[in-house]
């Protein structure tokens, strides 16, 4: 269906389409807050933590522009996007169950590899699903309530191990050492995963395909050469304006993998002083550093409900950079944090920078990607997140040692360091003029058009 021809939908079906998004953000957020210390609990070191959180990018960086390829492609009965969310949510929380009972290092970390091959099969198309769905001048409420389901669903994550400690002995631990509050919340994730996805189907399907968007994909080879193909001629053809956001995306993006990582770290060793997995100091900064997580994904959900009109008025552009210079300058302050009063204050930064990372590069790119090539190059935009998080996972266990003095807090100032250059990288982006669907143009730092009253 044309885009000018999209239904307007009110905000209830917009956040019942991004439902299923909620389940999937849950699950990143218990990895998020839980994989370094159930890597730390099975045996690994500091140094070696972005190694195993190697999967993230690497599966994204494989599987979801092919992903996205293939749904553009995808003509079955339930729509183009549907069945990839039910494939990657079954698999997702199949290894959510599994992983907190992990028996070693390299279980964890395989399992790791499955549950992030589930989540990118699920995330591309679901982002193609919001663009596909929505006309233009809902584009940007949509993804930016996308951001505010992800900062309410890793609230929840973050929170969900401290929450059920109201319940269970959080000094109870499985066979393997992971505590047992942990794995309940993993079982939680688990049914999110799958019932949250069923959920949107059910409620928000996809628009039927129009007769000549019909032809237009039985032309299309489904061969695994032919997806290849596409995806290169994607890339040779990307536009400037996405082409021009790399810079900002590398910086961001290697900054908050830097952050997700060493956070526990920097607090057990600054507030609780200690670096020992295997001491109760530890999984108290371990669920302190989770329930600032959930403050700061909190600040996020808000955040981006007040992010909607300041994008509509200013610019995603502008906004952005705002966003991101206000984590950065939060991350180089809590290595010096002398209380969880102080780290939560900063919290409201790295919760602005996290609301816009989740939204604003999305609105601006969805103005200038042509309608029936949204899957892949969705897709593509993600490698543009994956090989930051790709280079920081081959990088930092080099530079711990020697730069970092083997310190998690230096980790953190490095993060703040990259998170400030991803906003002046954003700002030289400069104002881009977008054309959008060969018949209008849009301008990343122009006000939006008027929200319609049914939105």
């Amino acid at each position: 269906m044309h885009p000018a021809r999209r239904p307007k939908l009110s905000l209830l079906r917009i956040c019942e389409m991004n439902a299923g998004f909620f389940g999937l953000q849950f699950s990143f957020g218990l990895q998020q807050a839980n994989m370094s210390p159930i890597y730390r609990t099975l045996g690994a070191s500091e140094a070696s933590l972005p190694l195993l959180w190697l999967a993230g990018p690497a599966t994204g960086l494989l599987v979801q522009p092919l992903i996205g390829a293939m749904s553009d492609r995808t003509r079955s009965r339930m729509g183009r996007r549907t069945s990839y969310f039910l494939i990657g949510a079954v698999l997702c929380s199949l290894c959510l169950l599994a992983m907190p009972h992990s028996p070693a290092l390299w279980a964890a970390a395989a399992l790791l590899w499955l549950l992030d091959a589930g989540n990118n099969v699920t995330m591309e198309p679901y982002r193609a699903y919001i663009a596909d769905r929505l006309s233009p001048e809902q584009q940007a409420t949509g993804f930016l309530t996308q951001s505010a389901f992800t900062g309410l669903a890793q609230t929840l994550a973050y929170l969900a191990p401290s929450l059920l400690a109201f319940m269970i002995d959080r000094e109870l631990l499985g066979p393997n050492g992971i505590p047992v509050i942990v794995r309940a919340a993993f079982t939680i994730g688990a049914v999110l995963s799958v019932s949250t996805i069923v959920w949107s189907i059910l409620r928000v399907p996809e628009l039927p395909l129009a007769p000549q968007e019909h032809a237009a994909i039985a032309g299309k080879s489904f061969r695994p050469r032919a997806l290849l193909r596409e995806v290169v001629q994607a890339l040779n053809e990307m536009p400037r304006p996405m082409r021009r956001m790399i810079p900002a995306m590398l910086c961001q993006w290697y900054a908050m993998f830097v952050y997700w990582q060493y956070i526990t770290e920097a607090i057990a060793r600054s507030l609780f002083d200690t670096a020992s997995p295997a001491t109760p100091a530890y999984r108290a900064a371990t669920l302190a550093a989770q329930e600032l997580g959930a403050l700061y994904n909190t600040v996020a959900f808000l955040g981006a409900l007040a992010l909607i009109p300041l994008v509509r008025r200013l610019g995603a552009r502008k906004v952005h950079v705002a966003c991101l210079a206000a984590s950065g300058l939060a991350m180089l302050l809590i290595p010096a944090a002398p209380s969880i009063a102080v780290l939560a204050f900063l919290m409201l930064g790295v919760g602005l920078g996290w609301a816009g990372m989740m939204a604003n590069p999305y609105v601006m790119l969805a103005e200038a990607i042509p309608h029936d090539r949204v899957g892949v190059y969705m897709g593509i935009f993600n490698i543009l997140i994956v090989i930051p998080m790709l280079i920081e996972t081959l990088t930092v266990p080099l530079l711990y040692n020697p730069l970092l003095a083997s310190d998690p807090r230096a980790a953190l100032i490095l993060a703040g360091i990259f998170m400030l250059a991803g906003a002046g990288a954003t700002w030289f982006v400069g104002p881009s003029r977008l054309p959008h669907e060969g018949t209008r143009e849009r301008y990343s730092d122009a006000p939006l058009p008027p929200r319609d009253s049914n939105c």
